[in-house]
């Protein structure tokens, strides 16, 4: 049955499967009607239509990847795979190719020098991958073929365009590109913060979603046609339906949205906090995924939907649900000055209208239904103190997603910097790259790693709470008010549990205790610090690398010989006594120094005076 009957959609099932956040979903070609899911937890899994009911069953659970698997796609037969391939992409840099019917690759693709967020497959078995290294990638089969080169950060979303050759790619630096035969053609500017997704409405038109909570309608030559608002957060997927139109979004703000003419004819919440990806079969059936790690279809048609036993426990557990205010998706919260539960008598303007109020002492949330008529309550708020800080439970440091973002000031009057930090990461190698990267002494290499471990203590990558899962850290969401750290400081910040950073205080205001800063060791700055011992000056014992690069050192040794004054220059056979010196400390090897070494890395060290 197509869509139209019932005109509204209604759930018609929950999939359990994976084992946290599905990141990414589009429609299998075979088995008919069935999908395609990927997952944080570093699976694909292969869903086919149960005959029996209105559900699907999972066929194969395929493992390729050694990290988070964040996108996929079809692509499509070909006489040699007449059933077609699945395409995965993932947070390992690299794109595992899959038939149907084998839980292991095909092949892997490698190239990508960071996560492959993004992938769309064209005729002949091309293929087009978009990266967090701000490349996109067309290969034909198991080879590259060429690198579309030109935005300034991460690719979110990638799109092959029904024309020969033509391919669109939206990033992180607000644009979107179109490409033809590797050269960029256009650059379309509007959205006002990542783009997130792409879809193709047809050979002249296509939709793009963003970080900027808005959905944008453009034609090729340019021209953005229309605009359209509703969503509160990030949107991070688009899909549009077969033959016609209209599309629906899913985002950070808990909802999915269906578009029609123009409009957003419904909004579906969700008992999760970030609602990653979408996909609409042919049937019509719309398929999403989120932080939850539970696959949902809603259907128009009534045959299909769940039973009312079904949607009764999906309605109760999203009247469960926790609504932290901060995200903003209610607006600006004042518990004071909410009706009582009489103000649910009056019926609501439209679907999906939300409407706030305070019963037994809590803030819940209900939201209208055009099609039922009735207000369905969508989860309690919590720790609802007039919040209006936009938090969302991702942190996006130069359009790239992390567990933590830190804040890091040197000295008093400097500038302050971030520190971006995930949990796969290592702690020493992170810090290494920090002080690089921001030209800071590598003294502070110890005090920098040993911040990042004291403030990310306890965060394994598999423990995952059912009830809140985090989309990042894969542990129960922060709740305000309910962190154990938290409750003794007036500003906790969701991450480190300490007093770190509050909204509109005074850049260098003097944070609780709880905010250990990784230099001084003490609870950030007071004027009195300088009375202090200080801990760490001076250096008494030596600091010890675990790894170098001794080309690097001794061709920035070379190089700065070159430029030394005569009576300062080291000669050739100095430079090799460093050479070997260098090597035999590298390879950790039993030899010791001779004298002769050491008074030539003296004269280097004290160089040039």
């Amino acid at each position: 049955a197509m869509a139209g009957e019932g005109s509204t959609f209604r759930l018609r099932c929950s999939l359990l499967g994976h084992g946290q956040d599905v990141r990414g979903l589009t429609r299998g070609l075979f088995p008919e009607g069935g999908f395609v899911s990927v997952s944080r937890d570093r699976t694909a899994r292969l869903w086919a239509p149960d005959g029996l009911n209105r559900g699907f069953t999972e066929m194969h659970c395929m493992s390729g990847h050694s990290n988070f698997v964040s996108c996929v796609c079809i692509i499509p037969p070909s006489d040699l795979y007449p059933r077609g391939l699945i395409a995965t992409g993932g947070n390992d840099h690299n794109i595992c190719i899959f038939t149907v019917d084998n839980t292991a690759p095909l092949y892997v693709l490698k190239g990508h020098k960071n996560t492959v967020c993004s992938l769309s497959s064209g005729k002949f078995g091309t293929l087009l991958s978009g990266s967090w290294d701000t490349t996109a990638k067309v290969w034909l089969n198991d080879r590259c073929m060429m690198t579309l080169q030109g935005h300034t950060a991460a690719i979110w979303a990638v799109k092959i365009l029904p024309e020969q050759g033509l391919m669109l790619t939206g990033s992180a630096d607000k644009t979107i590109k179109l490409w033809k035969a590797g050269r960029c053609e256009r650059t379309f500017t509007g959205h006002e913060d990542c783009v997130r997704g792409l879809a193709i409405l047809s050979e002249m038109e296509f939709l793009s979603c963003a970080n900027d909570a808005s959905v944008r309608r453009w034609q090729i030559s340019g021209e953005c046609l229309q605009v359209y608002y509703g969503h509160t957060n990030y949107i991070y997927s688009i899909s549009v339906f077969p033959r016609c139109k209209d599309f629906v979004t899913t985002g950070e703000d808990r909802s999915l949205r269906i578009w029609k003419q123009g409009e957003c004819a419904q909004t579906i919440r969700l008992p999760a906090q970030s609602v990653w990806c979408c996909c609409v079969l042919d049937n019509g059936d719309i398929v999403v995924g989120a932080s939850d790690g539970i696959i949902r279809v809603f259907t128009e048609s009534l045959e299909r939907t769940a039973s009312a036993e079904e949607i009764q426990a999906f309605e109760n557990e999203l009247a469960q649900a926790s609504i932290d205010p901060k995200t903003g998706d209610l607006g600006d919260i004042n518990a004071d000055d909410l009706p009582g539960r009489e103000h649910l008598k009056d019926p609501g303007t439209r679907d999906g209208q939300t409407r706030l109020i305070k019963a037994n002492g809590k803030v819940e949330a209900y939201q209208w239904s055009v099609s039922e008529g009735r207000w369905i309550k969508i989860g309690d708020v919590v720790g609802s103190s007039g919040a209006t800080q936009q938090t969302s439970g991702k942190v996006l440091f130069e359009g790239k997603e992390y567990d933590y973002v830190f804040t890091i000031d040197v000295n008093e009057n400097g500038p302050s910097y971030k520190l971006p930090y995930n949990i796969t990461d290592d702690p020493w190698l992170t810090a290494y790259n920090f002080l690089q990267k921001n030209d800071l002494n590598p003294m502070f290499l110890d005090q920098v790693a040993k911040f990042i471990m004291d403030n990310t203590k306890g965060q394994t990558l598999l423990s995952t709470s059912n009830q809140f899962s985090d989309p990042f850290t894969g542990a129960g969401r922060y709740v305000p008010g309910s962190s154990s750290g938290s409750s003794a400081i007036p500003g906790a910040d969701p991450f480190t549990g300490a007093g770190r950073y509050v909204p509109g205080s005074a850049p260098n205001a003097v944070t609780p205790v709880g905010g250990v800063d990784p230099f001084t060791g003490m609870g950030a700055y007071q004027s009195a610090a300088a009375k202090v011992e200080n801990i760490y000056f001076p250096k008494k014992d030596a600091v010890t690398f675990d790894q170098a690069n001794p080309t690097q050192i001794l061709g920035k040794l070379k190089e700065l010989n070159g430029s030394a004054s005569e009576e300062h220059k080291l000669t050739e056979d100095d430079l090799i006594i460093l050479e070997k010196l260098l090597s035999a400390t590298c390879n950790t090897s039993a030899e010791t120094p001779t004298a002769q070494q050491l008074q030539t890395l003296w004269r280097a060290v004290n160089w040039p005076e």
